[in-house]
């Protein structure tokens, strides 16, 4: 399991952290530290290299193999490539998952709060049926996470304001246009990573309670869980590849 995540470091040294680490990389890269088929040290390696967390890193390595710059192979670990890098081409929006998750741990957190107060008893039924869609949605094995959207971003609307919605709303474009944070999301699906419904339950049943400081630790602490749930996802797909290449290895020299 991968190890605690250390949120305030992000808000400590800044944003774009992982840009930062990314370029250390590129240039050690690109001075030979690290030639053409060398295995990158391991991650846990690189985070205490530069001092930052393990998040920092996997979106650093992300950033990298966007770039051209490395391959990562699952189960066995990130290779310095051959190709002629393309360079980061991220922009201003191309923020890493976990700032984003950090941010709305912020914001959706203290809109849940203010939601447990704010809302109708018709628009509570109404996040109880996106509840159920969410269900039916993981149920389908599709792998879309609409009904996880439209349930977070419903309890910014029933705030009823609009400062608080653009800001949830800005957040979730973020998470779902930032080449960084999509290609994090897609290997957590790929994985087997979903909403979890009992989260999302707990959040309901606190905002139908009227309770706003439930409502508000039920959201941080969801949202907390989905950073350690990226994680696990990710760290998955690796030992899930190792699994893989061992079993077929014992199968090719397996006596006859």
């Amino acid at each position: 399991m991968a190890d605690a995540v250390d949120i305030g470091e992000w808000g400590m040294r800044g944003a774009r952290l992982y840009q930062q680490v990314a370029e250390k990389l590129a240039a050690a890269i690109a001075a030979g530290d690290f030639p053409a088929g060398s295995r990158l040290p391991a991650e846990r390696k690189l985070a205490e290299r530069f001092e930052v967390s393990r998040p920092t890193v996997r979106e650093a390595i992300i950033a990298l193999e966007l770039g051209g710059y490395v391959e990562v192979k699952g189960g066995s670990g990130v290779y310095v490539t051959d190709a002629q890098p393309s360079g980061f081409s991220g922009g201003d929006s191309d923020i890493g998952a976990f700032e984003v998750l950090q941010a709305r741990m912020m914001f959706e957190g203290e809109a849940a709060g203010l939601a447990a107060r704010e809302m109708s008893d018709s628009e509570i039924a109404q996040l109880e049926v996106l509840l159920e869609e969410m269900i039916a949605e993981n149920a389908a094995e599709s792998g879309a996470e609409i009904a996880d959207e439209k349930f977070h971003l419903h309890i910014a609307r029933c705030t009823h304001n609009d400062a608080v919605v653009s800001v949830c709303e800005h957040l979730w474009k973020m998470r779902n246009s930032s080449s960084i944070s999509v290609r994090i999301l897609e290997r957590a699906r790929q994985a087997g990573s979903k909403p979890r419904i009992e989260e999302h339950r707990r959040i309901l049943q606190a905002i139908k309670a009227r309770d706003p400081e439930a409502a508000r630790n039920a959201m941080r602490d969801h949202l907390q869980r989905v950073v350690q749930q990226l994680l696990d996802a990710t760290e998955e797909e690796a030992l899930e590849q190792a699994r893989r290449e061992m079993s077929a290895a014992r199968q090719r020299f397996a006596l006859p």
